[in-house]
């Protein structure tokens, strides 16, 4: 025992004369080092710049004054693989070159287990941390079938050599969310926790999951819990979930609140909590909150992405500020164009709903970026009104044989009265019996103003012979006579001389008890 004690002296000896060389050849004092344990526990609940303050103000006592913790800081940045490094980008290539391969195989899942087997075995070997496997599962994004089937293969083949992480088992709670596998996804969560598996990004994930298929309660459950565990803590990423859920829900409180939460914990807005924040917004229509919110976000120096405005585009439309909305379509034209479609609609109806002069010309302009695969009956149906009411009768029939094609349904008086207003302001009447013919045969609404036009349009054209079978029309349909439809008769007979016709039409009306007209009883 002595002799242990005195090598173990001397070897406490040797140390401090090391360390105590190694302080002579710098020019300035250090401060107390950083010890690698005590920084993860506390990185999910403060700052990069409140870590060093409170590490640095903190002083060792005499017993725990020992040279590991020295020697530890001395390698701690080299523990930190940077995503710019020259080995972070040889593993995205190694990555990536088997993402293709697995690409060639989707769908095959006996020929992706040989190449897992054969290629990815070995890679992810020499990243015992799964950071290959989180960065395949990334690439594999765009095929969430493929990506769970690799991620269970890594789970169930590669577990025994080199534990599963917790970035991983997230990958993995994500993947089960978009598949819409919300079972999975909790059981995954359960198998992570039994391993004692702890972290944020789990709970995340399984909130993201249930957030992503409308489970707004068990999210909430899930986000109590978190708070309630000791070893972490939300972060602004789960307050985004939180929003993003109460958003979709249009619960504004329930939104609000958490931002209150946000800033009473002192975590900093984010992009993507201006993002969800106005996205509820526009969800609950409530347009001045929604440019309030990008007005905050631009002064706090947040910069918008593409997300945010395409969803202050589709805002500005739904609130009819034309001017508004074409600035910002000014700002993200090229990919509006080629991907958001449902955009390029809302904006049509924006300006369906105006009153700006030129709106048939921007109308047109933004349909001819639409597929023909893209039809839309609700808002052909829209654009026949709208060409109704500009009396552009050609362009309304070109639609109306859409509709006819497509087996669009109206169902809707007052859209029918918009069209016929227009055959009438058109004196358009064998275009209008045509019309009213195809909408018999395609169930279309009917009402009684479509032969009462044409009643009187024929009338107009001294056509009463054709003006009678609309009487016969009517009943074959089960429209009755109105007292509206003897006043036509009763004009149209006057007009023409018809007295004999004319009388047939009075004594009907008394016998019906409608009122004569006055000049009739005179004569």
């Amino acid at each position: 025992m002595k002799r242990a004690w005195k090598i173990s002296s001397e070897a406490a000896q040797t140390r401090d004369r090391f360390l105590h060389r190694r302080g002579s050849h710098n020019k300035t004092p250090t401060n107390n080092s950083l010890n690698p344990s005590s920084s993860q526990s506390c990185k999910a609940s403060a700052s990069h710049a409140q870590l060093l303050r409170e590490f640095t103000s903190q002083k060792p006592s005499a017993t725990s004054q020992s040279a590991w913790p020295n020697i530890a800081a001395l390698f701690l940045n080299n523990w930190i693989v940077p995503d710019d490094s020259t080995a972070k980008q040889d593993q995205r290539q190694r990555v990536s070159v088997l993402k293709d391969e697995l690409f060639k195989y989707s769908g095959d899942a006996e020929n992706i287990e040989i190449v897992l087997e054969g290629k990815g075995v070995p890679l992810f070997r020499n990243y015992y941390d799964g950071s290959a496997v989180v960065e395949l599962l990334k690439y594999l994004a765009s095929s969430p079938d493929l990506a769970l089937q690799v991620f269970n293969w890594r789970r169930g083949q590669l577990d025994y050599r080199a534990p599963m992480t917790t970035e991983e088992y997230a990958k993995g709670i994500t993947l089960a969310g978009k598949l819409k596998d919300v079972d999975l996804a909790a059981e995954l969560f359960a198998e992570a926790a039994n391993k004692k598996l702890k972290g944020t990004s789990l709970y995340n994930a399984l909130m993201g999951a249930y957030m992503y298929n409308g489970l707004a309660a068990k999210c909430q459950l899930v986000f109590q819990d978190l708070k309630r565990e000791a070893t972490c803590k939300p972060t602004i990423v789960t307050y985004n979930i939180l929003i993003s859920v109460f958003g979709r829900l249009m619960l504004v409180d329930h939104m609000e609140a958490t931002l209150r939460e946000i800033k009473d914990v002192n975590l900093s807005l984010n992009l993507n909590t201006y993002n969800n924040l106005i996205a509820g917004y526009v969800t609950a229509w409530m347009w001045d909150n929604m440019e309030k919110t990008y007005m905050i976000m631009k002064a706090d120096d947040v910069q918008p992405d593409i997300i945010t405005h395409l969803l202050m585009l589709r805002g500005y439309a739904h609130s009819g500020k034309l001017k508004r909305m074409e600035e910002i379509y000014e700002l993200v034209r090229d990919h509006v164009n080629t991907n958001e479609m449902s955009l390029i609609r809302a904006m049509i109806c924006a300006y369906c709903r105006s009153s700006v002069s030129n709106k048939v010309e921007k109308i047109e302009e933004l349909l001819t970026l639409i597929p023909e695969n893209e039809y839309r009956p609700w808002l052909n149906v829209l654009l026949i009104c709208v060409y109704a009411n500009e009396d552009l009768l050609e362009q309304m029939e070109n639609l109306i044989s859409q509709a006819f094609e497509h087996n669009t349904s109206v169902k809707t008086a007052a859209i029918m009265r918009c069209i016929v207003s227009s055959y009438f302001r058109n004196d358009a009447v064998d275009k209008l019996a045509n019309f009213v013919k195809c909408s018999e045969s395609a169930g279309w609404k009917l009402c009684r103003s479509l032969y009462h036009c044409k009643m009187v349009m024929y009338s107009s054209q001294r056509r009463l012979a054709e003006m009678e079978m609309v009487l016969d029309e009517m009943k074959q349909v089960n429209f009755y006579f109105s007292k509206k439809t003897f006043w036509i008769l009763y004009k149209a007979y006057s007009q023409w001389g018809q007295k004999s016709k004319l009388q047939q039409v009075l004594g009907m009306m008394c016998k019906h008890g409608y009122e004569v007209p006055l000049n009739a009883c005179c004569s």
